[in-house]
């Protein structure tokens, strides 16, 4: 059982930069796959960027160059930092998990999420 509580997001003007946090606490083990999503009301839910234990990185074409993916293992902390942030980047931005003691048997978890809103 894990839990991940996202944190950071909030009202920012276009331009602007937010960094958010999602921490992992419970049965932890290793996080082998993070992940963020965005959802907006009356959309799908949608990939933003993803970072692996071994340290590979993706991110959505609309987040390269602007968002960064990170994690801070000692915390079980991973995050987001978004930078000339853009109307269209508002929504609620979920962390997700695939923990487990084995590469081959993960579970996944989610967060609540956290809104943020990017407007003037």
């Amino acid at each position: 059982q894990v839990q991940l509580v996202e944190s950071g997001g909030g009202l920012v003007q276009p331009g602007g930069s937010l960094r958010l946090s999602c921490a992992a606490s419970g049965n932890v083990n290793t996080m082998y796959f993070m992940r963020w999503y965005r959802q907006v009301p009356g959309k799908e839910r949608e990939w933003v960027a993803e970072l692996s234990e071994n340290g590979a990185i993706f991110y959505a074409h609309f987040g390269k160059g602007r968002f960064t993916i990170s994690k801070d293992n000692t915390k079980n902390t991973f995050y987001l930092q978004m930078s000339n942030l853009r109307p269209e980047d508002t929504g609620i931005y979920t962390c997700t998990a695939d923990s487990g003691t084995n590469p081959l048997r993960l579970l996944s978890y989610w967060g609540q999420g956290t809104q943020v809103t990017v407007g003037s």
